[in-house]
């Protein structure tokens, strides 16, 4: 028991010492949590109280920023309100001082305005004193006078209308020729054509003059079976060694001529020989006269042409017109007919057809009456050609008026086949003596020295004598020339006069 006690009692005071040790050990945890949360506390105020400040300051900063850049702003603007100011008051400036100008020159010309009412005034009357001193010298009415001026202004106005007319009408015809220039041109370079002109052979050389009798033949009858089976006239003159055959049929000559000189290289003349001879002459003429149209209609592509047609064509073979062969003729303008058309975009058979045909009348043109177009237009048209062809046929010479282009084509290539230099007889002896009286014309005025015409008469180069003709005197003998030519000449296009005046000074070194 009283160990028992014991332990009791050692338990409960174990138990109450355990109690106040652990009462004191929470008190002092107590004491250093409240301590440390103190610490923190005030740690947190601090830390707290600097952030704070550092925001302050930072709002601050950002504040001057701010200000900073208004004030900056703010300043630019009012430079620019300052410019545009000062802008606006030289605008005003300059706008009071123009209109000061204007005011000045309103009176000014207010001013003027007076003077010249006044100045106007005494024109007036002075015109009114001239006008009737002028009635008194030359008896005339002022409705008179009127009359008679605007007769000479009429006349001036008419003339220098019809000059303004004339160059307008010029320059529009160069402008519209140019192309058909260019064309023809083109047209003349392609064909190039080389024939030379030609004169009918109608003279036969004979080896010696004992022939003639022989030809002649006994009471004449040899002559006589030669033109009677010929059809052509004998001419047996003077001239030595030489027979003459005339015929207006160009193919009869043609034969007479190839049987007279095959009866010469037979020797044997008489009326059985000479009907022999022409009956072979005549085959073979005709036999050429084929060949020379289908030679042509194969020359120029045309395959379908009524043989009749062909052979009249080829009949122009031995026929000339001033010197120059119609077929080589017909030749040339087929070609030019159809460089043509394709220059201008047609069709260029149908166009070499018509140039080809144009001249067919003249095969039997002295057979039949009528111009040589109206015939071959009607042979033609008899042996199926078109109708085109048929008219071109018949307008190339304006015996009707041209329709188409094809006429007009024809008709173009007809006159530069016939006009080119060395074609024709008759156009070279015209092309010669137009030169000739552009030199005569220059070398009758005083002091022309020498003349040349040139570029085919286009252009008179006169040189003169220095010591008469000064440098002033050539102008007017240069008009004066030109003038001349104008009134005595009919010529294409321009002719240039150019006067040359050379003065030399000329000295020795001895």
């Amino acid at each position: 028991m009283p160990e028992f006690l014991w332990l009791v009692i050692g338990a409960i005071v174990g138990i109450a010492l355990g109690f106040v040790i652990a009462r004191f050990v929470v008190n002092a945890s107590t004491k250093r949590a409240a301590q440390e949360a103190d610490s923190l506390l005030t740690d947190a105020k601090k830390q707290a109280e600097t952030l704070h400040r550092e925001a302050v300051i930072e709002a601050k900063d950002e504040v001057f920023k701010l200000k900073q850049e208004a004030e900056t702003e703010n300043k630019e603007r009012m430079r620019e309100v300052r410019v545009a100011e000062n802008r606006i008051s030289q605008r005003e400036e300059s706008l009071d001082r123009r209109v000061e100008s204007l005011d000045a020159r309103e009176h000014q010309i207010s001013s003027q305005q007076g003077q010249l009412d006044r100045r106007s005034h005494e024109l007036k009357a002075l015109s009114e004193e001239v006008n009737v001193r002028l009635e008194h010298i030359a008896g005339m009415t002022p409705e008179e006078a009127k009359s008679e001026l605007l007769e000479t202004l009429k006349d001036e106005v008419a003339h220098e209308s019809a000059t303004i007319i004339r160059d307008a009408e010029a320059r529009t015809k160069s402008e519209a020729d140019k192309k058909s220039r260019e064309i023809l041109s083109l047209a003349i370079q392609r064909v190039a054509a080389d024939h030379s002109a030609e004169n009918t052979v109608s003279s036969i050389h004979i080896p010696t003059d004992d022939l003639k009798g022989r030809i002649i033949g006994r009471e004449g009858r040899n002559i006589r079976s030669f033109e009677q089976l010929t059809g052509t006239n004998l001419i047996i003159d003077d001239t030595p060694e030489c027979v003459t055959i005339s015929c207006f049929d160009p193919v009869r000559r043609e034969i007479g001529r190839v049987t007279m000189e095959n009866l010469i290289s037979d020797g044997r003349i008489h009326p059985a020989r000479i009907e022999e001879m022409f009956a072979k002459a005549e085959d073979y003429v005709n036999q050429r006269v084929l060949e020379a149209g289908e030679q042509a209609s194969f020359d120029t592509g045309i395959h379908d042409i009524h043989p009749e047609l062909v052979k009249t064509l080829g009949r122009l073979r031995y026929r000339t017109s001033y010197g120059q062969n119609v077929l080589n003729h017909s030749l040339e303008v087929a070609y030019l007919c159809g460089v043509m058309a394709a220059e201008l975009g047609l069709d260029p058979i149908p166009a070499k057809r018509a140039g080809l045909l144009h001249d067919l009348g003249k095969a039997v043109d002295h057979e039949v009456e009528g111009s040589h177009a109206v015939i071959g237009a009607d042979l033609a048209r008899r042996f199926g050609e078109k109708g085109d062809i048929v008219q071109a046929i018949e307008a190339h010479h304006n015996d009707i008026e041209p329709q188409s282009v094809l006429d007009v084509l024809v008709q173009a290539a007809d006159a530069v086949s016939a006009a080119r230099p060395g074609a024709r007889k008759e156009t070279l002896d015209s092309y010669i003596k137009r030169l000739e009286k552009l030199e005569e014309i220059a070398n009758n005025h005083k002091g022309v020295e020498r003349t040349y015409a040139i570029q085919a008469g286009r252009e008179v180069r006169v040189m003169v004598t220095p010591e008469e003709i000064d440098e002033a005197s050539t102008v007017v003998l240069a008009h004066d020339i030109a003038n001349q030519i104008e009134n005595e000449m009919q010529y294409p296009g321009q002719v240039k006069v150019v006067v040359i005046r050379e003065s030399r000074a000329i000295d020795f070194a001895k």
